[in-house]
């Protein structure tokens, strides 16, 4: 009899694999080749919260914000109180010079996190332009 817990899914464990593989290469700061890995493995994960905020932060790296920008919000569609996919969405706004998109990013962080040192950094050098 098979129930509901009857096979394991292979699958499943690749993708663990893959993404401890994605951790790893990040650690290693192979960005290319974490990237190559993160949206492949997106295409059959597509709801991971953080290999989405691992892709996103490598485009922020490498300084393509509105691709970084595009990944964040589908982190935030999973977990929309997470102060660091916030903030670095914040800081791609910020530098693609979208003030008022980045002070919105900065207001929700200061609902959760009233404290957070990182907001009050970037509100003062998005006030001091």
């Amino acid at each position: 009899m098979f129930g509901l817990f009857g096979k394991k899914d292979p699958e499943k464990k690749k993708n663990t694999q893959k993404a401890k593989e994605l951790r790893k290469l990040v650690k290693e700061k192979k960005y290319d080749s974490a990237l190559k890995i993160g949206t492949e493995y997106l295409k059959k994960v597509p709801y991971n919260h953080d290999v989405i905020f691992i892709v996103g932060g490598i485009y922020y790296m490498k300084n393509k914000y509105k691709t970084a920008i595009s990944y964040f919000e589908k982190a935030l569609e999973i977990g929309q109180y997470d102060t660091d996919v916030l903030i670095l969405k914040a800081n791609s706004h910020y530098k693609l010079g979208e003030n008022k998109k980045a002070i919105q990013c900065c207001d929700k962080i200061k609902e959760i996190d009233p404290k957070n040192k990182a907001v009050a950094e970037l509100l003062e050098k998005i006030n001091s332009n």
